[in-house]
This record gives C-alpha cells, structure tokens and sequence, in this order.
C-alpha cells in the first residue's frame, strides 16, 4: 500500500480526524495530549491547539468554528483557536468516564458516544444533542451498554446507522430514521474474534490477530472502512457484511479514517503510539502519525454541526 506519512503529525492518539471542505484542511484530536491539531496538507503545515482537558471528538459548525465533546461537557469554539463555551455538560461520572467518538448527522445534530475508562461495565453510552434553529434543544441518550464508543457512521441513504464497542469486537447496525433520529431493528454487522490471551507484539498470534473495531469511515457506495486497533489494518465492509478488502496499515494501532481532499479520494487514517512497546515502536517509528493514500471510490464528505 502506498501510503504517505503527514510531517508533524504524531499524536499520542490521534482520533476524530475530517477533512473541512470550506477550507481545504484536515483536523484531527490528541486525546492524551489534549490538543486539536489541523493541516494545510498541501503545505505540510500543523498547528497544534492546546487544551485544557481531552477532547473525544469534534465536528465543523455551519456558523464557523467547531463543536468539540470534552471530559466534562460539549463546548462550541466559534473560530480556531477561540474562547469555548460550554453548551451541554456532562451526564456521566467524569473521574471515570470521558467522551469518545462521534460525528454529526445529515441534519445537524451532534451523536457523541462515550468510554467508561475501567472496561469493567457496560457503562458507556451514545447520546444525541439537537440546538438547531426552529427546534426545542434536546440532548438524549440514544443507545447504552458499551464500554468504548465508536464507529459511529451512517449509509449514504441514511437509512442505516452503525455503531461500535471496541472492547466486544462488535459492530451494530440499525435502520435509521434521519429525520428523527429514530433507531430500530438492531443487528450485529461484524463480530470479530477476541484477541488472543498470549498477544505479544510480534508473534504469530500477533499477526493473526485482526484487531477491534474502532473509528471508521464509509465511502459513497456505503462500504464501510473499519480501523481495527492492534490488527495493523483497515477492513473495508460491503453494506450487507461481506470483506471487501484489507487495507494494510504502516501503524500497529490505527484508530479512524477519514475521506478528504478535493474529490475525496484520498484515505487519511489517524493512529496511536502512546503505550506500545519499544519493539513496536522501533519497527512503526512513524506510529502515532497520520497516513494518506489514494483510492478508487471516494468518501462522504463531513457533516456539519448546525446551532
């Protein structure tokens, strides 16, 4: 695979990356280093947006600037940079639970899921928060019982929403309801093996194992591209669950893809360095970084957050 390393783009873990159409750039997180990080690249410039608590996610906003889902609340940021402002806190203990991955829907509305730290409960949820002109503001759980939040993407037909718990090697799909929100008819879309009790880097039950299912991407034909943690790929999903591809990644830990750049056929995937071995590091000296390449179909562009 042929993929191009971003200049300066290391992150600890770098999550919730989308390229900004409006301004031609890719944004993406450092959970652990609590910053927002964004790249002209076409320049090969970073610039780095320091925090004072992780961000999980975040997602452009129709009126400029971002919203971001921190430790203890969803803020909005009116420019890059700018003061924040707190719109929603937080439903869940802080000391042990944090916001996770999340994206905003066709219509606006911010879905952002949560990780409850231990991984000993099912305690995380996925909740939906609605401030847009005309409507009564709402912010809702919409779906519990995970542990770690993620994957969370829908069809191009908007029919269909998938969601993910990294720590089960599941990924969900319901039938979708866009002008609601309404989820029914939930169905398990990929199971995937555990990971091996002996797991040690650079073993063989180490490169048979696949990896878990974390943030992802879907593509204009509704194929949905899975970053599997620890696997060293990215698994490329047909609507109805059927492996299309396997893309080899250069990081052990790839953590979310995303679509960008003018006709939106290039593949950015963000990963993780923080807490890998010496091993693993010496041989992925680039892990932590985010990776580009170039494919054949290209992505849904992102959705932006209305207020």
């Amino acid at each position: 695979m042929n993929w191009q390393t971003l200049p300066g783009s290391r992150s600890g873990l770098g999550e919730s990356p989308f390229w900004h159409p409006l301004e031609a750039m890719l944004y993406w997180v450092d959970i652990p280093g609590m910053k927002i990080l964004r790249s002209n690249v076409f320049m090969g410039t970073v610039e780095v947006w320091q925090l004072a608590q992780e961000p999980g996610c975040i997602a452009p906003a129709l009126k400029g600037g971002l919203v971001l889902a921190l430790r203890d609340g969803i803020y909005r940021a009116p420019q890059w940079g700018g003061a924040l402002t707190q719109i929603e806190p937080a439903t869940h203990d802080t000391a042990t639970t944090r916001f996770n991955d999340g994206k905003c829907d066709s219509r606006g509305r911010l879905w952002a899921g949560t990780m409850y730290e231990p991984r000993t409960a099912y305690l995380a949820e996925l909740l939906c928060l609605d401030r847009r002109p005309g409507q009564t503001p709402s912010y809702v759980r919409k779906l519990d019982q995970g542990t770690i939040a993620n994957g969370l993407a829908w069809s191009p037909d908007e029919r269909t929403m998938y969601w993910a718990n990294t720590t089960d090697g599941l990924i969900w799909a319901w039938d979708y309801e866009s002008h609601s929100g309404a989820l029914s008819n939930r169905r398990v879309f990929q199971h995937l093996p555990p990971k091996p009790a002996d797991w040690t880097y650079g073993t063989p039950s180490a490169a048979a194992y696949g990896g878990r299912p974390d943030g992802c991407a879907v593509d204009v034909e509704g194929n949905y591209y899975s970053a599997m943690y620890e696997g060293k790929r990215i698994v490329k999903y047909a609507p109805d669950g059927r492996q299309m591809a396997v893309i080899a990644t250069p990081a052990q830990c790839p953590t979310m893809p995303c679509f960008g750049g003018d006709d939106m056929q290039t593949l950015y995937v963000t990963t993780a360095c923080k807490d890998r071995g010496a091993a693993e590091l010496a041989d992925q000296p680039d892990a932590g970084c985010v990776f580009s390449m170039r494919v054949d179909v290209p992505g849904l562009p992102v959705n932006f957050y209305e207020d």
